[in-house]
């Protein structure tokens, strides 16, 4: 069984026992063991404070992107063996680990080309000089240096790859060193992509790697530093109340729980070109993965007059997935990655199964053994009025068609019931009606997508997250933001005005703009 090891002061160290079983998805058996006790994680952030650091803000941003390039293709090089590795551990298909491993590549990728046209400069102003009183040569100018402390990334267990790629290509390409804390269920593939990395040589104290528990990591942060974690808001809400956060006013970035919708606009004739859209992207969010995406569609809208048309055709497309081996072609429904998410679906389900005026199960039977859970379909009538519903995210291969009357107001009300999420998308060719929900669901996303006949076979799904556009949302979705481009390097740095004489500021800052 292999020993994962952490990452700290460029050396690879264990911590002591008791160890912490990492399984398999699939068999439920034990493949790796890890601990971080013990280790000195105070030393930890200050090497990389005082060693990655300075290393990353002598670079400019070509030379930051250029690291970045690096670390995508060693990504892209070993693709087969970190798809492996996914599937051991997590019980990934191939199709579905490669959506993890490629997205960190491609975003480490598009990170490394914004370096390129960011240039040779090693921090951006942010608008032009502005004039203080009458004469024009006192102004003021802002700026954005990056920070000099740690970018501690805690990452969620269903992305290991991608989850770490799109943090760390932000944080970097800002000048500010990272160390990455996966999940421990799913570090299989995190740890070795560092190992990756180290082989082939990265600079000192930029990269750390935490494969374990957190420990006491946090009472270790300092007034440089920031935090940005993906996973549940339980826990998003623990990290942002922790003692150290709060006497020191540490920026904490958060995407939790979201419940993501798709709606159905009543315009949309059943077999139509955007009728197929919306199905293929629900059905898309529903199967890969199984379901385990913080942008699935969770709550599928859909008018009165056509809902028995929809459901019909959601549950004939979902027959067509299926469980088993993940190694055949024919299966597209992963297990989950974990027991624990396991049994909270289960009970999610039941809740739902409580609440739903109707209900479908795939009909296959679960493969045992492993940490499966079938595909399920709801059905409410109540709309605005199905509290579990709008209030809950059960995060498997499960979502729930509400009934809605047609109108743009209804749609707007029943979405924004689920307290603000990352993305939800439209269907419809109806501008007046698809303006108007657009702008009313806007307040309460990060992103939305707008599927119509003239786009109908372009789009990626809403549930694909893109470098260049933000990725978080306000409410319940955890209120923060990342990537976004240029958008995303914000958080790793300090705006600051800086007053003086035109001429003098002009040729130490130059007159780059954000």
């Amino acid at each position: 069984m292999r020993q994962l090891k952490s990452y700290l002061g460029g050396q690879w160290v264990s911590g002591e026992a008791p160890m912490s079983t990492i399984t398999s998805a699939v068999t439920g058996e034990a493949i790796a063991e890890t601990s971080t006790r013990g280790l000195d994680l105070g030393a930890a952030l200050a090497h990389a404070r005082d060693v990655g650091g300075p290393t990353l803000r002598a670079m400019s941003f070509v030379e930051r992107g250029e690291l970045l390039k690096r670390l995508g293709k060693i990504i892209h090089a070993n693709r087969d063996e970190l798809i492996a590795l996914s599937a051991e551990n997590s019980g990934n298909t191939r199709g579905d680990a490669k959506f993890d491993v490629d997205g960190a590549s491609g975003t480490l990728a598009y990170y490394g080309s914004l370096g390129k046209r960011l240039g040779e400069g090693t921090f951006l102003l942010d608008g032009p000089s502005e004039p203080i009183g009458r004469a024009p040569r006192f102004v003021g100018q802002h700026v954005f240096v990056p920070r000099r402390g740690v970018a501690v990334h805690i990452n969620a267990f269903n992305f290991p790859a991608w989850g770490m790629g799109e943090k760390m290509a932000v944080s970097l390409l800002a000048g500010v060193p990272v160390l990455e804390k996966p999940a421990t269920a799913t570090a299989v593939v995190t740890a070795r992509v560092v190992e990756l990395w180290d082989e082939a040589g990265i600079p000192a104290g930029v990269i750390s790697l935490l494969a374990g528990s957190a420990g006491d990591l946090l009472d270790h942060l300092g007034a440089q530093d920031v935090v940005a974690f993906t996973g549940s808001g339980d826990t998003g809400r623990i990290i942002k109340s922790h003692p150290r956060v709060l006497a020191l006013n540490i920026p904490v970035n958060i995407e939790a729980d979201s419940l993501n919708a798709a709606v159905l606009g009543p315009d949309v004739e059943v077999g139509s070109d955007t009728f197929q859209m919306f199905l293929n992207d629900v059905i898309r969010d529903m199967t890969q993965k199984a379901g385990q995406k913080c942008t699935a569609i969770r709550r599928v809208l859909v008018p009165e007059s056509s809902v028995d048309a929809v459901w019909e055709e959601m549950v004939e497309r979902l027959q067509t997935h299926a469980m088993g081996d993940i190694s055949e072609r024919s299966t597209t429904v992963s297990p989950l990655s974990t027991a624990s998410q396991q049994r909270d679906i289960l009970g999610g389900i039941a809740e739902l199964e409580a609440a739903a005026d109707a209900s479908w199960t795939h009909p296959q039977p679960c493969p045992e053994p492993g940490f499966w859970v079938a595909p399920r379909l709801f059905r409410t009538d109540k709309g605005i009025d199905a509290p579990f519903v709008h209030e809950h995210e059960v995060f498997g291969p499960v979502s729930t068609v509400v009934t809605y009357s047609g109108s743009a107001d209804d749609a707007v009300a029943i979405v924004a019931k689920g307290g603000g999420g990352l993305v939800s998308s439209i269907y419809s060719d109806d501008r007046t009606w698809g303006a108007e929900v657009l702008l009313g669901l806007a307040p309460w996303h990060g992103r939305l997508q707008w599927g119509s006949k003239k786009v109908y076979d372009q789009g990626v799904g809403p549930g694909t997250v893109l470098p260049g556009f933000v990725h978080g949302g306000p409410g319940k979705a955890g209120g923060g933001e990342e990537l976004g481009g240029v958008r995303g390097l914000r958080f790793y740095w300090q705006r600051t005005a800086i007053q003086g004489d035109r001429a003098l500021l002009e040729k130490i800052l130059g007159k780059v703009e954000a």
